[in-house]
């Protein structure tokens, strides 16, 4: 994956370019079509997914939970706390993403540790806004 295409998510930002090339060699960049469903709720968690370009949604059944754009991620709360998917995610666009395995996600939160400060923030604002 092109180190550069990191620079538009916002996980990313104020890392060095050295940190963003190692992040991007763990790596891959894929594209789905719209109605593509990256995740479905209660399935095992294998990847990580940061968007470049394009929308989803998030669901929990029919209830609509978040809509999701370019800059944000998801996938990360499984890979945590290797638990089953808490929701669903299903492009509403097409979509360029950047995606990452189960060990390579581990691979980079234990290079950059600031990433995991930041996604367990993200993670904790999320659990916040949904038990609204």
């Amino acid at each position: 994956m092109d180190a550069a295409n990191l620079t538009q998510i916002a996980l990313f930002e104020g890392l060095s370019d050295a940190q963003l090339k190692q992040i991007s060699g763990w790596a891959d960049e894929i594209d789905v079509d719209t109605g593509y469903h990256l995740i479905r709720r209660d399935g095992f968690g294998y990847e990580f997914f940061a968007i470049i370009d394009g929308t989803a949604e998030v669901m929990d059944g029919e209830r609509h939970l978040a809509d999701l754009s370019a800059g944000d991620f998801f996938g990360e709360m499984a890979l945590l706390d290797e638990e089953r998917r808490s929701a669903s995610v299903r492009a509403t666009s097409p979509m360029r993403l950047m995606v990452m395995t189960r060990q390579e996600f581990h691979s980079m939160i234990a290079a950059v540790p600031a990433l995991d400060e930041r996604i367990r923030a993200k993670v904790a604002e999320r659990l916040d806004n949904s038990a609204r």
